[in-house]
């Protein structure tokens, strides 16, 4: 038993580890590729090519373009497919729910003084949510709803508000403010393993049968990946959540997990615009003002 305690630990660790390794590469993936379609020069295009750019790193000079069309057979075996960073930073975070939550449920996931429910209970809720939570989002993105960026925006944070309130009615307040990180990841990770990538393989393989290929799949992907670049400030607080317990076992957390949402948006909101040379910095100093009055307000209001 001892020895299996200590490799449960070993597994614990590595797997931490490794998530955190995993989740590092794939949010830097989604920064720099929406930067870079953001510095495009729209204004040197052709009939092949929809813009260019060019950076500089470690001493030497990138040229980049972004193509209209597919390139030469010889450089679709090639492409480089950004997808791993993603599928592991799920893995990991699966298997870490299992080893640390799943494994001990009856202490980290319940608390009977939220409500009563059996281990399992709490488990098979925490499964059911992240199932529900995904058709949701999935069928609002494919609704008309989507056309409408403030009304989809306005929908997303309200159903996050519903969704905050309603998990910590059901599990401790740790757990519940977790989850919240939980749904958003593995919302993050189906737009990549079945829009984005499926979309993307059937881009490619349209294009070695040189056939011309429907520009909605592309569009759909771009989508989902914008959605997931808004979504990474906040799952990235909530990962980082277990080191201030003073937010998370707060009588209104779920608020202010939702206010947090809601800077996280604009602060990203900011960055992505300054990539397309709109420096709007009244949207940075709304969203630091806003955490400096949430911080406040929380001093003021403690529990």
């Amino acid at each position: 038993m001892e020895a299996f305690t200590y490799a449960l630990k070993w597994s614990e660790a590595i797997l931490r580890w490794g998530h955190v390794l995993f989740a590092i590469l794939w949010v830097g993936n989604s920064f720099l590729f929406n930067y870079l379609d953001n510095k495009l020069n729209k204004k040197i295009s052709s009939k092949d090519i929809d813009g260019e750019g060019y950076l500089m790193h470690s001493g030497f000079f990138y040229k980049l373009s972004r193509l209209k069309t597919a390139p030469d057979r010889t450089y679709l075996n090639q492409l480089v497919i950004f997808k791993w960073q993603s599928y592991l930073t799920f893995i990991t975070g699966i298997l870490l729910l299992a080893v640390i939550y799943y494994y001990n449920s009856g202490i980290l996931m319940v608390d009977k003084r939220v409500l009563l429910i059996s281990p399992l209970a709490a488990i098979s809720y925490s499964i059911l949510s992240l199932v529900i939570s995904w058709i949701v989002y999935d069928f609002l993105c494919k609704s008309n709803l989507i056309k409408n960026n403030f009304l989809f925006l306005s929908t997303m944070l309200i159903l996050l508000g519903f969704l905050s309130f309603g998990l910590t009615k059901i599990f401790g307040a740790k757990f519940a403010f977790l989850s919240v990180g939980l749904i958003i990841g593995t919302n993050m990770f189906a737009n990549v393993f079945t829009i984005i990538i499926p979309n993307q393989m059937n881009i490619i393989n349209s294009s070695k049968k040189n056939k011309k290929f429907d520009m909605s799949l592309s569009l759909a992907a771009k989508q989902r990946s914008i959605h997931n670049n808004y979504s990474t400030f906040l799952v990235l607080f909530i990962m980082l959540s277990g080191h201030y317990s003073f937010l998370v076992y707060h009588k209104y957390n779920w608020l202010i997990l939702c206010l947090i949402g809601i800077i996280s948006v604009l602060a990203r909101h900011y960055f992505n615009l300054r990539g397309r040379k709109i420096n709007n910095l009244s949207i940075l100093f709304t969203s630091i003002f806003a955490l400096i009055i949430l911080a406040t307000v929380i001093f003021v209001f403690k529990n």
